[in-house]
């Protein structure tokens, strides 16, 4: 006879009720998984219920396993005796015992195992007798091991020996609660400000008191929580997205299979250390935390260029990239970050992508596109992404906190910082002067574990790795593009000089080229070298040198310029504003008020032809209309064929002067003015005027 539950047949409430492991405790709940599991196309399975109201119905064996053997373990009676597991069931809860449990069941194999050793030569009954006078242990409990393992194959005995007090204890009562009490506890405990159960466990309560839940004890309701809602899930509701990320098993790279200068990476790092730097063109001395960026050999680990800048900007990416280039030569890989410094066109521009700033089809090359690197870029607020990240780990303690920056270190939190903060400065020589030495002692350091190292130093890895790897050298011609920044300019439509950075650049050779579109490249540290300019093919046209030296020597003296112009003209702006209380609508408006005399109303100088209807006798002459009513200013109410752009503009702007001051105008000219201001040449004219005022009529 098939051991099977009093109850066979089930529906998805009933199935909610019973609360069986594994299982939803909703109807709702019940249905889609019978959906996602395909139940009711399960063969003498499911069948339509035909009691009143209708549905499904589900047999017990579709339940999951924990369930069923929760249905099993209820069968029958408390004292009846406990019914055979199937030898699945049998062997799943094996494995659900500790350790001490299934040992203890390994031991009583072995003793059913001496004895029937012993049996075919004195006989079962002697041969229990004498192993449990040896084993000390009862001979009534061994003929009860014997009696759980009767008709058990031998090869599956031991689950069916283990303890039985884990499967008593699923027969316990379980504590329950009313759905909401809960439902209230795991909406309040499952919220991203991180609230503490026992707070959570007392507003649930207080709410139970007032609606008359039932409820649990806290360590109940602790428990219950965790069992149903796993780990993963609380620290998504806790703590957000990439805590859950943090859980996940980071991904191990292979760097065995490349070789020195295959693939680099850079990324900028900002030192913990206040240093000051020199007052240059005429700003004074700068206080603050400086900016690296540096180039690193993947494969190696050995920092192959640095440069070092108030904020990280393209110009000291350029740099350090042509510094590396000149040293070591041209990288396969590129491994950027996605910064605007990285993404910038002069460093990456033509990328397949970038996802920074507008790609258009006539973006100038970038370095590293005209170089045929291939560029990658790494995903963004993850430092696993770039293998740089942990060198700067390591210079936070091995560079910032070098005794002879004492007083200058800053803290690398904002609760950590020393009790001498902004004590004392460094100056920036000195800063420069121990940073190439540390990044010195951490490319030589011996010992190091990565998977290429094997105890030696970053640079003896990439010294062995280069003396046999394929390594592409940079031409003459390719010095410039990492020598000289690169910007997309046009000539002059009228003398073809090129005005670039507040400096003007002019040659005679650029008359034959007026109006086009060049690529300048120029070297960024010596604006006054003059330009070297290309056709957008890339062919080399000429040099442009500098016509007037109007500018900064550097770009990050122009950079300095440029931030603090905006400054001053936003100030100026804002000044302005604050004087300007009325507008002009709001002032015309006032003196209208206070001038109650009317203006003089003349008479219209045009009148409009009223046509007859064809075929149709014609109409008396109409009586002579009103005159209509008009400013003073004398306007034109239709424009004249030889009317040039400039002066219809004009007469759009004296229009909605006179509509501004509350004057009166005619229909035809609203008509006009409406349909002109939704033309091109107003919107150009319009910005110009916006630009230079009253000066463009001349």
């Amino acid at each position: 006879m098939t051991l099977a539950p009093d109850k066979e047949w089930w529906t998805p409430q009933e199935i909610a009720s019973a609360r069986l492991p594994e299982l939803p405790e909703t109807t709702r709940g019940i249905n889609k998984l019978a959906t996602d599991k395909n139940w009711r196309s399960a063969p003498g399975a499911a069948r339509r219920r035909s009691g009143q109201g209708g549905g499904w119905e589900y047999h017990w064996t579709l339940f999951p396993m924990r369930a069923r053997r929760q249905l099993l373990l209820h069968a029958k009676g408390p004292d009846a005796p406990e019914p055979r597991m199937s030898r699945d069931d049998a062997w799943a809860g094996y494995e659900a015992l500790p350790q001490k449990a299934k040992d203890k069941a390994l031991a009583q194999l072995r003793i059913i195992q001496e004895v029937e050793a012993m049996a075919p030569a004195h006989g079962k009954d002697l041969a229990v007798f004498a192993v449990a006078k040896a084993r000390g242990v009862g001979a009534r409990t061994i003929w009860t091991w014997f009696e759980r393992i009767e008709g058990v194959d031998p090869a599956d005995r031991l689950p069916y020996l283990a303890p039985r007090h884990r499967a008593a204890a699923h027969r316990r009562h379980k504590a329950d609660c009313d759905p909401e009490f809960f439902d209230f506890l795991k909406s309040d405990y499952l919220r991203l400000s991180h609230p503490h159960f026992a707070s959570c466990y007392r507003r649930a309560v207080t709410l139970a008191r007032q609606k008359g839940w039932q409820i649990l004890t806290e360590k109940t309701a602790l428990r219950r929580l965790n069992s149903k809602v796993s780990v993963q899930t609380q620290i998504l509701m806790r703590e957000g997205v990439e805590a859950l990320k943090r859980r996940y098993p980071a991904q191990t790279r292979d760097k065995t299979a490349l070789h020195a200068l295959e693939a680099v990476n850079a990324d900028f790092h900002k030192f913990d250390v206040f240093v000051r730097w020199p007052a240059t063109g005429g700003e004074p001395s700068f206080i603050g935390r400086p900016q690296m960026v540096a180039f690193q050999d993947i494969f190696s680990g050995r920092i192959l260029a640095w440069r070092v800048d108030q904020t990280p900007n393209s110009t000291a990416v350029l740099l350090a990239a042509g510094d590396m280039i000149e040293d070591w030569g041209i990288p396969g890989h590129v491994l950027l970050d996605n910064g605007r410094e990285f993404a910038a066109k002069v460093v990456t521009g033509g990328a397949a992508t970038r996802y920074r700033f507008k790609v258009k089809e006539d973006d100038v090359p970038g370095l590293f596109t005209a170089l045929g690197c291939e560029i990658h870029w790494a995903t963004p607020y993850s430092g696993q992404s770039k293998p740089i990240e942990r060198a700067f780990r390591d210079m936070c303690d091995a560079i910032a906190k070098d005794p002879r920056f004492d007083g200058a270190w800053t803290g690398n939190r904002p609760e950590a910082k020393p009790e001498d903060y902004g004590s004392r400065a460094v100056d920036l020589e000195d800063f420069l002067r121990v940073l190439a030495e540390g990044i010195e002692e951490h490319n030589t350091r011996q010992g190091r574990r990565s998977e290429v190292a094997y105890g030696r130093s970053f640079a003896d890895v990439f010294d062995e790795s280069y003396a046999s790897a394929p390594i592409r050298k940079a031409t003459e011609a390719q010095r410039r593009l990492w020598l000289l920044g690169a910007e997309g300019l046009r000539l002059n439509s009228r003398t073809g000089e090129i005005a670039f950075q507040n400096n003007r650049y002019w040659a005679e050779w650029m008359q034959d080229f007026t109006g086009e579109k060049v690529v300048a490249r120029f070297d960024p540290a010596d604006l006054w070298a003059g330009l070297h300019l290309y056709s957008h093919d890339g062919s080399y046209l000429g040099h442009a040198p500098v016509m007037e030296r109007s500018g900064f020597f550097d770009m990050g003296e122009a950079r300095i310029t440029a931030r603090a112009r905006r400054t001053w003209l936003k100030a100026e702006k804002e000044a302005a504003a604050a004087h300007r209380r009325y507008t002009a609508a709001e002032l015309g408006r006032m003196l209208s008020e206070a001038s109650p005399v009317e203006p003089p109303k003349p008479e219209a100088k045009v009148v409009r032809m009223v046509k007859p209807k064809t075929g149709k006798a014609a109409s008396p002459a109409p009586a002579p209309a009103a005159p209509a009513t008009v400013t003073a200013i004398p306007i034109r109410p239709v424009a004249e064929p030889e009317e040039a752009p400039r002066q219809r503009f004009k007469r759009a702007l004296d229009l909605e002067r006179v509509i501004e001051s509350g004057g009166a105008v005619t229909p035809d000219q609203r008509r006009w003015l409406d349909g002109y201001r939704l033309s091109a040449e107003y919107r150009a004219e319009q910005m110009l005027w916006r630009d230079f005022g009253d000066t463009i009529f001349g």
